[in-house]
């Protein structure tokens, strides 16, 4: 692994970028990837959970606004910038030298469709109301969900910030010790709207919770989504279909959405 640089963030949180076979990856404060690129295809979700997190296009294909709080090296925020043109995306990253790293090192784009702006979201999002159709949390501190991002409260804050049929969506690393505990929170701000999605790689659980009752999620139906999805976007939705059945109740074959329907298999 050959280090490019290395900047101090605040709380004396190392960021540092590295380089091995092709792929250039962000670290914060340890060894442990945080985001990645693959220099000959910068533009595709090099992660596993990244190309997770994308699962809610199935149930929101085009969304308006994306409200994203983690930056990492901005590989979710370039993909949406250049595959969903009609969506616009605000990111909120409390380290500046995140910020930095990202548009030195991984061609973060500067435009009027994506917005990055220094911030805590944990103060940020309580504040916003119908403001995003979609909310995406990827948010760690030395690989645990970052605890003020995990109360009651903020995932109150995060559906207050969602729009009517909004998506909110959760990176959580999949041996979290207090994932049951931070997914039960979710689970009764939304009223039980709650799916999870294992990355392909399990290093990663996705929860999926929904602002208001979908219509009946018919797994026949997805499927035919996730058709169009993989060839719009050549991503594996056909597999997030099937691991969206395994993983929560189905009946009838329509998945349900209900407290305690989201089986933790990890």
């Amino acid at each position: 692994m050959r280090p490019l640089k290395r900047w101090l963030g605040r709380r004396r949180t190392s960021v540092e970028v590295s380089e091995a076979r092709g792929v250039r990856s962000l670290h914060l404060g340890g060894a442990a990837v945080q985001s990645a690129i693959r220099l000959a295809s910068p533009d595709r979700l090099e992660l596993a959970y990244t190309r997770a997190m994308m699962a809610f296009l199935l149930f929101r294909p085009e969304p308006r606004e994306i409200l994203m709080i983690g930056l990492g090296g901005g590989s979710i925020a370039r993909f949406v910038h250049e595959r969903l043109p009609c969506t616009r995306m605000t990111v909120l990253e409390i380290n500046p030298e995140v910020v930095a790293a990202a548009r030195a090192h991984f061609g973060l784009p500067d435009d009027r469709r994506l917005r990055v702006l220094v911030a805590d979201g944990g103060e940020s999002v309580p504040r916003l109301r119908a403001a995003c159709d979609v909310l995406l949390l990827d948010a760690f501190d030395d690989l645990r969900s970052v605890p003020a991002l995990a109360t009651r409260a903020f995932y109150e804050g995060c559906r207050e910030a969602l729009r009517p049929h909004g998506l909110l969506v959760v990176n959580f690393i999949a041996n979290e010790p207090r994932f049951g505990v931070y997914l039960a929170r979710i689970e009764q701000v939304f009223d039980g709207r709650v799916l999870c999605l294992p990355s392909e790689d399990r290093i990663n659980m996705i929860v999926l919770a929904f602002r208001d009752q979908p219509a009946p999620i018919a797994v026949a139906a997805l499927e035919r989504v996730a058709r169009a999805l993989k060839r719009r976007f050549d991503l594996r939705f056909d597999r997030f279909v099937r691991d969206l059945v395994h993983h929560n109740r189905e009946v009838e074959g329509e998945l349900v959405l209900e407290r305690g329907a989201a089986r933790d298999r990890r």
